[in-house]
Parts: C-alpha cells; sequence; structure tokens
C-alpha cells in the first residue's frame, strides 16, 4: 500500500473533521484535544503550532514528544485495517488516532479510550 498520500496531509486539514465526528455525537473539541494529547505527547501550544504550521501527519508523528506507551493496547478493525496487525509505523498511528476517534464517537468513556 502507498501511504505517500496521506503521510503528506495536513494534520490542521484533518482535524476539524475530528471534531466535528466527535460533535455530532455529542462529544467535544476538549475530548478530541485529550486524545490526542494523550497520545502523542503535544501540550496546548506545541498542537497550536502544529496547526499553524499545516503539519503533514507523518512529520506530526514523527515529531510527537512522546507517544504512549499504552498506545500498543490499541486493538480492533478501522478502515478495514487490524491496527495491531499495521506494519507501516506512521499508518499504524495515523489508524490508532483514527480508531480513539472513533471510540469518542460512539460513546465509549474516556478511561477506556485513554487505555487506563
Amino acid at each position: 500500500m502507498n501511504n505517500t498520500r496521506v503521510y503528506r496531509m495536513s494534520f490542521a486539514g484533518v482535524y476539524p473533521h475530528y471534531v466535528q465526528k466527535a460533535e455530532k455525537k455529542g462529544r467535544t473539541k476538549q475530548e478530541v484535544d485529550t486524545i490526542i494529547f494523550w497520545l502523542t505527547g503535544y501540550d496546548q501550544a506545541s498542537f497550536a503550532r502544529v496547526l499553524d504550521n499545516k503539519t503533514d501527519f507523518e512529520t506530526f508523528f514523527n515529531e510527537a514528544p512522546r507517544f504512549h506507551p499504552n498506545a500498543t493496547k490499541i486493538t480492533g478493525v478501522i478502515c478495514g485495517y487490524r491496527v495491531e496487525e499495521i506494519e507501516d509505523p506512521i499508518m499504524k498511528k495515523v489508524r490508532q488516532l483514527d480508531k480513539l476517534i472513533d471510540e469518542l464517537a460512539k460513546g465509549k468513556a474516556m478511561e477506556k479510550i485513554l487505555r487506563e
């Protein structure tokens, strides 16, 4: 699979879709941000720079301050792929984030989403 197109997409271009998906189901932008911060280690200020600079997905994940060690507990199917079986490290991180946002939109409790 050629993932170049996904890697080059601006995170700022996709972020509003994450928020919209969550808000349509009664969740909040703050919950989306909490998930992103938990997974990647970004804080409000560093995340704002990512959005302002229109950082692409590959750079977003490669420069993440600290990818959460419990990310390995993110399992299941998203976009037709088993998250835990994806070999490409960046695509795996993209799909892990997709899975967490999907769980949020499906009403799962934050404690479970954040694998606490």
